[in-house]
């Protein structure tokens, strides 16, 4: 009994060890965060990030050369290029005003007009303009809470890979499913960086969901319902002198995400050029594409 009582109590002391060796290896890199000795890696931050971003199996790869360089600056340069244009029409065009815009944006060279279709930039430069503040705040705020931390592991390259992916996807799905209305905001980019972070939260579920992460996860998809009843509202319930706007870039956006974002988010200590899903997802990206293409050219009820 009494040799069972002292390798009970050698356990416990080996553990009590094994746990003061933990809590000092961590106070020891609090501390060198703290005091500066690294200052391009503020390692809480990338601690945090990390588990929101990223599953168990890949966090102390991230972590070990994790740095803020470069910084976000595909993300800030989108939302700052969208707050620009805004501010543009909805001060010194003539229209002045924040809450909604309606008639004046349908001049902006800008926007996807099914008219002028053959100006192929617009599939592209309607993610600058917005119809009004709440459409304009909501995708500003999930892309920067969202955007930010996945740009900081992923870096712009990537990131901006899927955003742009899911802004093309949303005008060529609008063209396709909605071809006579008018396209604006950055919906399908936002939709596109959510889709391919859910998808992968929902692979690495238990890994990648602490207990505060289902607030967080609430927060988004009320978010999230509140800019789909905004799109529905300026799709069906619009006044009848206002210019209804297509919502089909939100649900293409949302699949660009799922196919091409996934694999680009999970393939983060990975060449991604080497990973055949990759492959397989920009494949089916453009031949949906050329379809759409094919279809605007030939089929589509605008001509």
């Amino acid at each position: 009994m009494a040799a069972d009582r002292d390798l009970e109590m050698e356990d416990m002391n080996l553990n009590m060890d094994r746990d003061m060796k933990g809590e000092l290896e961590e106070e020891k890199e609090m501390r060198e965060d703290r005091g500066g000795k690294n200052p391009l890696k503020n390692k809480k931050v990338h601690r945090i990030v990390s588990k929101w971003m990223l599953p168990e199996k890949v966090r102390r790869a991230y972590l070990e050369r994790a740095n803020c360089l470069p910084p976000p600056v595909f993300i800030i340069s989108i939302s700052l290029a969208e707050l620009a244009v805004f501010i543009y029409y909805a001060v010194w065009k003539p229209q002045k005003q924040w809450i909604t815009l309606d008639t004046g944006i349908l001049e902006s060279p800008f926007i996807y007009s099914p008219e002028k279709r053959e100006q192929a930039w617009r599939f592209i430069s309607y993610m600058l303009v917005h119809a009004g503040v709440q459409h304009l705040v909501g995708n500003l705020i999930m892309q920067l809470v969202l955007g930010i931390p996945l740009e900081m592991v992923h870096k712009g390259l990537r990131v901006g890979l899927v955003y742009l992916a899911g802004v093309t996807a949303g005008s060529l799905a609008s063209s396709i499913f909605d071809p006579l209305r008018y396209l604006v905001g950055a919906s399908g980019g936002v939709y596109a960086l959510m889709g391919g972070y859910f998808m992968n939260v929902l692979v690495n579920f238990r890994e990648m969901i602490p207990a505060l992460g289902i607030v967080r996860l609430l927060i988004i998809i009320l978010i999230i319902l509140s800019d789909m009843g905004f799109a529905l509202y300026r799709r069906f319930f619009v006044p009848a002198n206002g210019s209804p706007v297509s919502f089909a870039a939100h649900i293409a956006g949302g699949f660009a995400g799922m196919s091409i974002g996934y694999t680009v988010f999970s393939c983060f200590d990975q060449a991604l050029l080497k990973d055949p899903r990759f492959w397989i997802a920009i494949a089916a990206y453009f031949a949906c594409a050329l379809f759409a293409v094919f279809f605007n050219i030939f089929l589509s009820p605008a001509n």
